[in-house]
Order: structure tokens, then C-alpha cells, then sequence
């Protein structure tokens, strides 16, 4: 689908004849030679480029010399061969005489002394022709007596070899037996017999030469130099293809072809040779393969303006294979094949004998053609002809350039596959560029002769075919039709068409096919090429030069734009959006720029629309970007699983159009195949516009074809769904589809989730803080209510009014509510059966479809309806011996007992044990709660009748006590005074309920007795001093026991010196403290010291063993990590294949993840491995020894921080004590020893802040410096995008975490009691 068009044209006068030409790859300039002439036997070497200032040729001579023939029977020389040899600023020239010259010229091209010309050999027999292989290392020469010689770069011989009569017995065509008898299928009857076989060709070739043979000799390399294809007459009757290897060896010659000509060019991709085939009223291009076999043809187009341009035929293929030039006589043809069609996608006109044609070695689609008098240098892109992308009149129309023939398809309408198309047109001579309108209504063909406008008829809802309009020839001469070239064409307005064209300067002609008017040309000001430009105001034309400046059209001239392209871009599309002017353009090497903003590289082709810009990559992904401003533009990541503007493709795939009406894509493959595909980005785009303009019906229907979650229909625009539900229902018409939509929905947000509106979210996540957080949908409001049943009842309130005629939807409507108001469904349906029996089958059999029978049948029979249950039951798959009997019982209990039974059937047991208490039955009321636990709605039953309400929590207290919950039965009981219950209750709950419990042991009548009170007591005390809450047991102690020593002791226990002090001066007993309060003292002295001194000895022994550790792992990580090396080398001597960094997947040699695994020196987990870790069993078994951190470990590190970490926050949990401690010291003139402890706490506190200083500064690897260890941003995950199992796991854990930033724990500075000094 794509055409080749003009981007670059260059043309210049040649001062003298020019022999041949060739290409300086390096320089991007072309080399020619003038002469030798009879005239003059003088040959000069001429180097012609661009120059970029002024945008003509600068020609500069580079040699000259005598090339007198030294073959008598040759009357002038001819150069037969032109190399130039870019690395050595080196120029071989062939000639046909037999010498072969070397031309060198200076490193500098502007340097006065010259160029050093050499022959460096010479052929007595003459050359008949000469090419160098692609490598440039081999050169093979044909000479006039049939040798075909193979020469090295440096000129030395690599093989020779003979063409004779003999080389056609070489190659043995192989035949499957076509046309014998035997192997064809006769069939009964002789009708059969008289049948001929059409695979069987009329005639076999004999390899007649042709009539216009000039005998000459080609010569053609294939693509990577192996083989090299001599086309050349044998014996002056037939033309044969010899094929040789590099090295001189004859391979393969072809079939006989009658009328085959000298012509010949192997494709660079290597599958075809291209040859010549002239027969009786046409020409046909053939090709071979390289064993020799034809592989397929195509006719030559004879142009109808000069017959005889066919009498000489020059092949070419360009360097990526994917055009065939065909020199005519006077001009070029350009072709293209695609499904195996060939299109004439360009003629050039030359108007002289057949121009020398080269392409460019690198620049696949650059060549130059030079002829006697003048030089072209032309470079074409592949470019999509294609119709405007704007909504209503995206009717997707490709135009696709076959010679005279424009193949026009409006893919909208009718996707038909190229080569054919919907609608073909055929103008006067070979068409050079077309252009459409912005608004699709004409097209103007451009070609040679002039330009041919068509219209279309837009009104319909289908393209009409295009009506051939004005025809405007230019007028020209035949010398001016060849010397100024048209390269493209343009709408500018209404009715104005401008036209590039090119000669040795190029122009601007502005046509009016209104009036028929040509305008004067004026000049182009360096511009190159159009750009296709979209919804612009008054249909402006825009236009950019070789340095990618813009311009528009102003009516008289180019007037400059502000917007400016980074370079050049050959394919630029320009686009208005929100009155600013975007333009997106495509490099050659990939790279795709909005304006001078560069958004990737990796583009293979991109298409624009109204609201986004379209692309494919290299990765076979096609993206969307939605319009903004060129410094807001958003290209998405390759996530084609989580976001919606990124598909993926088949390998290959270009866009050809895109039509946002019909939210599809048009794509072609490499075999020229279309695709249409629907992208989510497309589609959403469409459903999003569509409920904006209320069109449901439309949206609808996308949705069930694209498979679009239905809820967003009602997600998206949630408020004006709600108030327009009544118009969605009057839009779907069809109860199927309102029941599809019904059944739906769910409680997910779906523009949340999997329709997130990607531009929606940007734009939001731009607004102000306020705006934000506010509520996006007015579903949020409701959320609680539930968005499934909040849509529901809007559906139901609408269909109120039309309930037989919707009597589906309000069912389904019911039965779709979360969860689902099965009864009100129900409901509806026993109404119906008051009104209209069939109806209510009807409605039946659907709620029936909807909803499981069975649960459905609960339902009725819990409506106390049994008709509906009944009814129900009847739908339903149950044998009537089933369900007939329980009902016929059920008619026959009184209406408060059958609801019993119902509910008591259907375990719906509150709403039995109500009826139970409605029928008055006390004792069954109390079995029946038993029996099902109901204690709680009996006791709110009855909460009014005092009686009964004691006795159910009587009930109610018994079970709570059997099932251990003693403290809520111990207020049950004291609920009812049964306070030695509640004392036993309470006393079984725990130590936490001792004041309850010693509250109900003295309100129990009659009393206990002391000694069994002071056993409670007692009992109480101890298990709160086991429980460490001293405080209370010394209330105990005190208060109930009269123990003041004993409480004193709890008090001091629990560090509550002053309580303990106090209680000394209530109860007047000083002798307390020395008897008392003073060993508790010591005693928490000792307890004291002992705790720091073990805390200093643990922080000097484990906080340089972490230095250390680490310092190790920094200096050698592989001997920290790997252990011993089972190489046994010194430790500088580290194996080639082992690798710091983790490679498991890469390396049979151990990694940092399989420490403990070597096994006779190879590595678990790796290659060369036999057996896996990712075992449960290791990894426990890893996990064990990761919580031991055994020292020599990689995991003692991880233990003693962790271990340091629990040493600080208990020094910083019993500061406290201390403090509380010293205190209490110092007021019983204790003083050396408060100072003793108080020294000690100080220095603990201070080695603890020490601690935390060296062992939580950051690390090497949270700095990111470099940290050696495998895991990490540099580690093996990173990396390989490799997680470890099993055990290796759990090393790669520890690491993780060794690496992860820590915050230190908190530590207080330790406050001294300044009364010590």
C-alpha cells in the first residue's frame, strides 16, 4: 500500500559526456567520467555533490588522462567498469581495452596537488565488462575471448576460468515427468482422454537469442559476495547465466529462455536473479533462482508516448532489494512488488540513450541516473497515500500507484486485499504523486503530463466512486518535460493544487482547477516536501525545506512558520490541537519528533488523528500518544498487559490508515497482507465520545462486539447515566440486551481499573489538591449502598410504568442487586399471579433461568406463599413426591405454626424462636434456645418480663461457664446475685479480675470465713506477683491480708521505692526500712549491676565483631561469601570463571547464593547441576540457620545487629528503674553506691550510642557506591531478572536486608541526679 515519493531532487548539467558513474558511500557523492570520445581519447574523473547552501550540485574534476585504445579493432575506449573504494579515497576505472586504472586521490579534496593515477594492469584480449563484489575484495572481468578472471583487492589472481559449450552440461535441471502419460491422470471416458494438462506449458523454451540482442556481457554479484551471476551469449545462439562461487568455481547455469537478453541483476537479499525476456508484443522481466530454474515474471508497461524506449532494457536493484529499476531508453521505471503483484511506482524522464543508473550502497532508496548531458540524484521514502484521518470523513482511502493506474480503496467501506482495489482510475501518462482534501471531497493525480482532479461525493454514508473532474496539462516542451521534473503535489484552499517541481533548481507551480489557470512558477526557496497537515483553518498547505523549517501557504507565497522540525524529517504529518500547531515527523534511522522534541526511536511508521498520535516500533508494539503540547506528550511504557495505549503486533507490521469513526487501524505485513484490528485505545476512545453525546445505543453495540466490560457505560459518566436512564432503556429497545447490560454490572469502578482513562488521569492528577480529592463519580457517594443496587432501583423506578411490557427486566433487575432481592422478585411475581396467570409463568420460567431453583424455591416458601412456592417447585427439576407432601403438611398447621415450621425448616431460627414466643409456648421457647444457642434474641425477646428474662440468663450464664468465657459469665451471675458462682467465675478468668472476684466473695451470704477469705486473697496475690504486676498484689498484701512487709516487698519488686517508703511512714513502722526496705534495695542494686555489666561486656564483644565482618566483606566479598575456594589458590589468585557478582544462571562455577551447596567442587542450583534447592526442606532448614547466626556464618552479621539492637531498647526500657533506683539510694545516704550504679548506667548509655553510631551508618551498598554483594540494583536480580528458591532464597533475603536502610533504635541520654556531684 505504499508508494515511493520524491524527497530529495538534485539535477546538474554535465559540461561533457558523461561514460559512468558511481557512488562515494563515505561523502554521499556520486563520481562520473566524460570521455574517452573519437574526438577526444582523453578520459576525466569528476566528483559531483550537494551542496547543502545552495541546494545544487558542485562539480570538481579530480584526474584526467590519455586513454588511447591500444586494441586496433576497439576505434575508442570505453570505460566498462567505475569503482570507488570509500576507505582508501581510491577510484578503480575498467576499461574496455584492457587496462585497468587506479586512481588516488588526497585526503583532502580541496588540495591543489592532484590525484595519482596508475594503471596497474592490463588484459591483451580486451574486457567486455567488470564489476566488483559487494565486500569490495574480489573483482571479476569478463574478456573477448569468453574468460571470466577473478583478481584480489591488491590485483593478484585468485582463480580463471573458461566459458564454453561444455558448461551447459553442468547443471541438470530436474524433471518430475510434467506431460508423460504416465504420470498424468487420464480419468474413464475419452472425454477424459482428450483433456490436456494445463500445468504442462505449450512450448519449452529453447534459448532462441533475441532480435535486439547487442551481445554485450553483464555481470552481477549477489548480495553478500559469495556467487556472482555472468550473463553472456554461447556460440552466438543462446544467452546463458553462468553462476560461479567467489573463488572461480562454476556452480549452476539456467534453463533455456527464448528471447533472454543481456540484462542482468542479482537481488542483494540473494533468492532471485532478474533478467530480460523480449517477446512477440511485450517485454517480460524473468527470474531465476540461483540452481538455474525461472521463478516467475512480469510485464514490462510500454510507454504509449515513445514505443521505441523498450529497445535497450537495464536492470537494477537497489541495496535492501525491495525496488527493481528498469532503464528504458529515456527514462527509469521504478518497481515494487507486493503480494505478489509488481506495481510502476515511479517513472523518471531522461529523453536520451539509456541513462547509467546507481544506487546508493547504503541510502536504500537514493540513486543517481546520469546520461550523456546531465546528472539526477533522486532519494525516495515509502510513504502510504492516504485520505484524511478526521472524523466524519475518515472514510480510510489509500491511494496505491501502479504505473497509469491509481487503485483508490476506502477501507471504511470495503477492505479489499491489494492488489485489487474498490476503485481504480487511469490517467495519461505514468502517475508521479496524488493528493487528497482535508475533507476527502477530490484528489488531484499528479503526472508527467499534468494533473487530473476527481471528486467524491461525501454526503452518504458510502463513498461514492471518484467522478473524473478538470484535467490541466502542462504546457511543455518535449525538451522541458524532460528537464523539469514533477516530484509532488498539494491542496492548498478550496480549489488551488501546488506543485513541486524540479529541475536544476526547484519550483513552486500553483494551479487553479476552478479556472483551469496555471499560475507562474516561482521559485521554492529550498523547500523539499509537503506535509500532509490535518483540520488545519482554511485548509492551509504546510510545507518543510531540507533543514526542517515550516512554511505555509499565504496565497502568493511561503510565509515562515514559528514550529520547527530538529531536521529534515521525511515523513511529517501536521495536526491543529487546541490552537497550537503540532508537527510529528519520522526520520530515516527511526526516530519520531514532535516538533524539535524527540518521543522515541524505535518508529517504524506512525499515523495521526485528531486525538492521537499513532506509532509502531521495532519492538512490534503500536502506541498511542494522546495530542498535547509537544513538552506534555506522553509516550507509554511497553506494557502491553496493563495499559491500554500500548498492543502488540505481528513482526513487521506497518500502520497504512487509521479511522477513529469505525475505531480500528489498518495494517499491512511484510507479505503485503491488510489486518484491521480494533485497539482498547481506539475503542475506548469511541465509547467514551459516544456517551458524552448520550449515543447508548452505539455504545452498546461496541461493547458486545469489541468485548468491552458493559460498566462503563455507567462508570464513566455516572451522573448523567443516573439521570438518564430512561433514555438509555428507550435506546436498547430490545429486553435481551437491557438483561445483558442488567446481568453486567459490579460493584468495580471500571475507569478505575481496567478502563483507566489514561489523558482522564494526567489531567486530574493536575489539579489542585482539593479538586482531586474530590468525588469523581456520584456512585462514590453511595458506595456503601452499593453502585450495583443503586443502578437497580434507577432501572426498576423507570420500568414502574411499562411492567408488562419490561416484565423480564424488572426480574432480572431484582435478581442482579448485591445481593440479590430474590423476594421482591418473587414479590412481583406473586402479584402477577393475582392478575395474569401466564404472564406469571412466564415470569417464573425466567426468574427460574436466573437464579438456582433451589435457592429460589427457599425463597418462596420463606414468603409464606405456598401457591408461589408451589409454582416454583413445578419449574424446577424436583420429583413432586419431594416437595408436594411437605407442602400438603404445611396447609394444614395454623398460620403462627406453619410460619414456624417454615422458618424453622429454612434454619432461620430467630425468626422462629419469634414465633415461638408469639405462640406463648415457654418451655419449648427455652429447649429451642438451648438447642441452638439463641441466648442473646431470647433475652431481647423477653427483656420487658423480668421473670422469664432471669430465667433464660440463668440459661444463658450456664453456657458461658461451660465454655470458658468466665468473666462474662461471672457477671451473669452477679447479674442474678449468685455471687458464689460469680466468686468462683471470676476467680477462674484470671489474676486480671481479682478486684471482681474479692467485690463477689464478700457479698455472698452467708459470709466466707476469714481463713477462706484470706486464702482467695492469698491465691489472688501470688498470681499476681507471678503475673509481674507488683502494684496490685501489694494492694492485696495490704489492704485485704494486713502484710505491710510483704507489700512493701511487691512495692520494691516493681521498682515503686516511694510507694514503699510511703507506706513505712503511714503505718508509723520505721523499723521497715532497715528490716525491709533496705535488702530490697540491695537486692535491686545487684540485680542492677549484674545487667550492666553483661550489657558492656556483650556491646565490647559483638560491636567490633560487626566491623570487622563488614570490613572483610568489603575487602574480599568472594572469600566472605563463598567461604573456602575448593580451587585451593592463593587468595589474589581468583579463577577466570568465576564472577564477584551472582551469574548462577550463567556460570557453572559457584555464585553468592550457593555457599553451603558445593558438593566435590560444583555448584547447586547452576549448569552443571544435578540437584535443586528450592525445596521447603532447605529453605527451613536455611531458615534455622539464618536464626542462629552461628559465628563464621554469612548470617552472624544480620544476628549480632539484631542482637545489639534488642541489648539497646532494653537499656533504653529500664533507664527508667534506674533513675527510680538511684534516687531511692540517695534518700537512704546510700550515696557511694547510687554513684557506683548511676557511673555504670552512664557508661552503658554511652557505649550503647556508640554502638548505634557504628553499627547503623549507612553502608557502602545503601549509599550506592558500588557494594559488591549480589543482590540490588547491581545484583544478579537486577540484572537477569533472576529470583532464587529454597535456601538460596533465604540468603538473598538476608542480603536484602543487609542492604536496606535501618533506622537506628531510640536511646534517651541517661539523667544523673545532681545531689550525687
Amino acid at each position: 500500500m505504499r508508494n515511493l515519493r520524491c524527497v530529495r531532487h538534485r539535477q546538474s548539467r554535465a559540461d561533457a559526456e558523461i561514460t559512468a558513474a558511481c557512488w562515494d558511500a563515505a561523502n554521499d557523492e556520486v563520481l562520473v567520467t566524460h570521455g574517452p570520445t573519437e574526438q577526444n581519447p582523453r578520459i576525466e574523473l569528476v566528483r559531483i555533490g550537494d551542496d547543502v547552501a545552495t541546494s545544487t550540485l558542485q562539480q570538481k574534476s579530480v584526474a584526467s588522462w590519455d586513454a588511447l585504445s591500444p586494441n586496433p579493432d576497439l576505434a575508442v575506449d570505453r570505460v566498462v567498469s567505475l569503482h570507488h573504494f570509500s576507505d582508501a579515497l581510491t577510484t578503480c576505472v575498467v576499461l574496455a581495452g584492457g587496462d585497468i586504472v587506479i586512481v588516488r586521490e588526497q585526503q583532502d579534496f580541496a588540495s591543489s596537488d592532484g590525484a595519482h593515477v596508475e594503471i596497474v594492469g592490463s588484459i591483451d584480449a580486451g574486457i567486455t565488462t567488470a564489476q566488483w563484489s559487494p565486500d569490495e575484495e574480489v573483482l571479476v572481468i569478463t574478456t573477448t575471448a569468453g574468460t571470466v578472471v577473478f583478481m584480489s583487492r591488491s590485483f593478484d589472481g585468485i582463480g580463471e576460468a573458461t566459458m564454453t559449450a561444455e558448461d551447459l552440461k553442468l547443471s541438470k535441471h530436474v524433471t518430475v515427468g510434467w506431460g508423460k502419460k504416465e504420470t498424468q491422470f487420464q480419468g474413464k471416458g475419452a472425454k477424459a482422454k482428450a483433456l490436456r494438462d494445463p500445468t504442462i506449458p505449450e512450448k519449452v523454451d529453447e534459448g532462441a537469442s533475441s532480435p535486439n540482442d547487442d551481445g554485450r556481457t553483464t555481470v552481477s554479484w549477489r548480495g553478500d559476495g559469495a556467487y556472482v551471476a555472468i550473463n553472456a551469449i554461447e556460440a552466438a545462439a543462446r544467452r546463458v547465466v553462468r553462476i560461479y562461487t567467489r573463488e572461480g568455481v562454476l556452480d549452476s547455469v539456467t534453463e533455456p529462455v527464448d528471447g533472454l537478453e543481456g540484462s542482468l541483476s542479482w537481488r542483494p537479499a540473494g533468492n532471485l536473479m532478474a533478467a530480460i525476456q523480449r517477446l512477440p508484443g511485450r517485454i517480460d522481466v524473468v527470474f531465476f533462482e540461483r540452481n538455474g530454474l525461472r521463478h516467475g515474471q512480469f510485464t514490462l508497461r510500454i510507454p504509449n508516448d515513445s514505443r521505441a524506449a523498450t529497445e535497450d532494457v537495464g536492470l537494477e536493484w537497489n541495496s535492501d532489494s525491495t525496488v527493481l529499476a528498469v532503464s528504458l531508453r529515456d527514462r527509469v521505471q521504478l518497481w515494487t512488488m507486493g503480494n505478489y503483484h509488481w506495481y510502476l511506482k515511479q517513472e523518471i524522464l531522461c529523453g536520451e540513450q539509456r541513462p547509467h543508473i546507481k544506487w546508493h550502497p547504503e541510502k536504500a532508496l537514493q540513486l543517481s541516473v546520469a546520461t550523456s548531458s546531465k546528472l539526477v540524484l533522486r532519494e525516495y521514502i515509502l510513504a502510504v497515500t492516504r485520505g484524511p484521518t478526521i472524523p466524519p470523513h475518515d472514510y480510510g482511502v489509500v491511494a496505491v500507484i501502479d504505473g497509469q493506474f491509481a487503485k483508490i480503496t476506502p477501507l471504511r467501506q470495503a477492505n479489499v486485499p491489494p492488489p485489487m482495489a474498490l476503485f481504480e482510475v487511469e490517467v495519461e501518462s505514468s502517475i508521479v504523486d496524488i493528493a487528497f482534501q482535508d475533507d476527502n471531497s477530490q484528489m488531484a493525480i499528479l503526472h508527467n503530463h499534468g494533473v487530473q482532479i476527481y471528486s467524491f461525493d461525501i454526503n452518504g454514508p458510502r463513498l461514492s466512486p471518484p467522478g473524473a473532474g478538470k484535467s490541466i496539462a502542462f504546457e511543455k516542451s518535449e525538451a522541458e518535460l524532460y528537464d523539469e521534473a514533477v516530484l509532488q503535489a498539494s491542496f492548498s484552499g478550496d480549489s488551488t493544487v501546488l506543485i513541486l517541481e524540479g529541475g536544476q533548481e526547484t519550483w513552486l507551480r500553483r494551479i487553479d482547477f476552478e479556472s483551469g489557470a496555471s499560475n507562474s512558477k516561482t521559485p521554492a526557496n529550498g523547500i523539499t516536501s509537503f506535509i500532509t497537515a490535518h483540520g488545519l483553518p482554511g485548509r492551509k498547505h504546510i510545507a518543510q525545506d531540507s533543514t526542517g523549517r515550516l512554511s505555509y501557504d499565504s496565497g502568493d507565497n511561503q510565509d515562515a512558520l514559528t514550529e520547527k522540525l530538529s531536521t529534515f524529517l521525511p515523513w511529517a504529518e501536521a495536526v491543529s490541537h487546541a490552537g497550537e500547531l503540532l508537527t510529528f515527523g519520522l526520520s530515516r534511522n527511526g526516530h519520531l519528533y514532535a516538533n524539535s522534541r524527540q518521543l522515541a526511536k524505535n518508529t517504524t511508521s506512525f499515523v495521526l488523528t485528531l486525538d492521537h498520535l499513532i506509532f509502531t516500533t521495532t519492538n512490534h508494539l503500536v502506541k498511542f500518544v494522546h495530542l498535547a503540547s509537544p513538552e506534555e506528550l506522553e509516550v507509554p511504557l511497553d506494557d502491553p498487559e496493563n495499559d491500554e495505549r500500548c498492543r502488540s503486533l505481528e513482526r513487521g507490521a506497518r500502520l497504512v490508515t487509521a479511522m477513529p469513526t469505525n475505531m480500528n487501524l489498518v495494517l499491512q505485513m511484510p507479505r503485503g497482507n491488510l489486518e484491521t484490528i480494533f485497539p482498547r485505545a481506539m475503542v475506548l476512545a469511541g465509547i467514551r465520545q459516544l456517551i458524552d453525546d448520550k449515543n447508548y445505543q452505539r455504545a452498546f453495540s461496541y461493547c458486545r462486539t469489541q468485548r468491552v466490560d458493559m460498566n462503563i457505560l455507567c462508570d464513566y459518566q455516572p451522573e448523567q447515566f443516573l439521570s438518564n436512564v430512561g433514555l438509555f432503556l428507550k435506546q436498547l429497545e430490545d429486553a435481551t440486551y437491557i438483561d445483558l447490560f442488567i446481568s453486567s454490572l459490579k460493584e468495580e469502578d471500571v475507569t478505575q481499573t481496567m478502563y483507566k482513562d489514561t489523558k482522564r488521569g494526567r489531567l486530574q492528577a493536575e489539579l489542585p489538591p482539593q479538586t482531586a480529592n474530590q468525588p469523581t463519580t456520584a456512585l462514590s457517594a453511595t458506595q456503601k449502598v452499593s453502585k450495583v443496587n443503586t443502578i437497580c432501583d434507577a432501572i426498576l423506578k423507570s420500568l414502574h410504568t411499562q411492567k408488562n411490557a419490561n416484565l423480564q427486566n424488572i426480574i432480572t433487575a431484582n435478581v442482579c442487586k448485591n445481593p440479590p432481592a430474590l423476594e421482591d422478585g418473587l414479590l412481583v411475581v406473586a402479584e402477577l399471579m393475582q392478575e395474569n396467570e401466564t404472564l406469571a409463568e412466564r415470569a417464573v420460567e425466567h426468574i427460574c433461568f436466573l437464579v438456582d431453583v433451589n435457592q429460589l424455591y427457599d425463597h418462596a416458601i420463606g414468603l409464606y406463599n405456598l401457591d408461589l412456592a408451589l409454582l416454583v417447585a413445578q419449574q424446577s427439576q424436583r420429583d413432586p413426591r419431594e416437595y408436594l407432601p411437605f407442602i400438603q403438611n404445611l396447609h394444614q398447621l395454623p398460620d403462627l405454626r406453619r410460619r414456624f415450621a417454615i422458618d424453622d425448616h429454612l434454619e432461620r431460627r430467630e425468626k422462629a424462636l419469634e414465633h415461638l414466643k408469639s405462640l406463648d409456648v415457654f418451655d419449648e421457647f427455652q429447649n429451642y434456645t438451648t438447642r441452638h444457642s439463641l441466648y442473646q434474641v431470647a433475652l431481647g425477646l423477653y427483656r420487658y418480663d423480668e421473670q422469664r428474662h432471669n430465667t433464660l440468663t440463668g440459661l444463658y450464664a450456664e453456657y458461658l461457664e461451660a465454655t470458658s468465657k468466665f468473666r462474662e459469665a461471672g457477671l451473669a451471675y452477679e447479674f442474678l446475685a449468685n455471687y458464689p458462682r460469680a466468686t468462683a467465675c471470676y476467680r477462674a478468668a484470671g489474676a486480671t479480675c481479682w478486684q471482681e472476684c474479692l467485690f463477689a466473695a464478700q457479698q455472698q451470704s452467708p459470709s466466707l470465713s476469714v481463713a477462706a477469705f484470706g486464702d482467695l486473697a492469698t491465691a489472688l496475690a501470688d498470681a499476681l506477683y507471678e503475673a509481674k504486676d507488683y502494684a496490685s498484689a501489694a494492694t492485696i498484701h495490704l489492704e485485704y491480708l494486713a502484710s505491710p512487709e510483704t507489700a512493701i516487698r511487691c512495692f520494691c519488686k516493681g521498682s515503686f521505692f516511694a510507694d514503699a517508703f510511703r507506706l513505712v511512714a503511714r503505718h508509723n513502722r520505721p523499723e521497715l526500712l532497715e528490716s525491709t526496705v533496705d535488702p530490697c534495695l540491695t537486692e535491686a542494686l545487684s540485680s542492677t549491676t549484674e545487667f550492666l555489666a553483661e550489657c558492656k561486656a556483650q556491646l565490647k564483644a559483638q560491636v567490633p565483631r560487626i566491623a570487622e565482618l563488614r570490613r572483610r566483606a568489603i575487602e574480599d566479598p568472594l572469600a566472605f561469601y563463598e567461604g573456602e575456594r575448593p580451587w585451593g589458590h592463593s587468595a589474589g589468585d581468583v579463577p577466570d570463571d568465576v564472577s564477584i557478582a551472582a551469574s548462577s544462571r550463567l556460570s557453572t562455577g559457584g555464585s553468592l547464593f550457593t555457599r553451603y551447596t558445593n558438593k566435590g567442587g560444583g555448584s547447586v542450583g547452576t549448569i552443571g547441576s544435578n540437584v535443586s534447592r528450592a525445596t521447603s526442606k532447605k529453605r527451613a532448614r536455611e531458615e534455622k540457620k539464618r536464626a542462629r547466626g552461628r559465628k563464621g556464618t554469612v548470617y552472624e552479621e544480620e544476628y549480632l545487629v539484631s542482637s545489639v539492637r534488642r541489648l539497646v531498647e532494653r537499656v533504653e526500657s529500664t533507664n527508667a528503674d534506674i533513675e527510680k533506683l538511684v534516687f531511692a539510694l540517695a534518700r537512704r545516704s546510700m550515696g557511694e553506691r547510687a554513684r557506683a550504679v548511676e557511673a555504670l548506667t552512664a557508661e552503658v548509655v554511652e557505649l550503647c550510642k556508640v554502638a548505634v553510631a557504628d553499627v547503623w551508618q549507612p553502608t557502602r551498598a545503601q549509599e550506592g557506591s558500588g557494594g559488591q554483594i549480589g543482590p540490588g540494583s547491581e545484583g544478579e536480580a537486577a540484572l537477569y531478572g533472576y529470583r532464587p528458591t529454597g535456601g538460596d532464597a533465604v540468603l538473598q533475603e538476608s542480603l536484602e536486608a543487609r542492604t536496606a536502610r535501618k533506622e537506628p533504635p531510640p536511646l534517651k541520654e541517661f539523667a544523673r541526679l545532681s545531689l550525687l556531684g
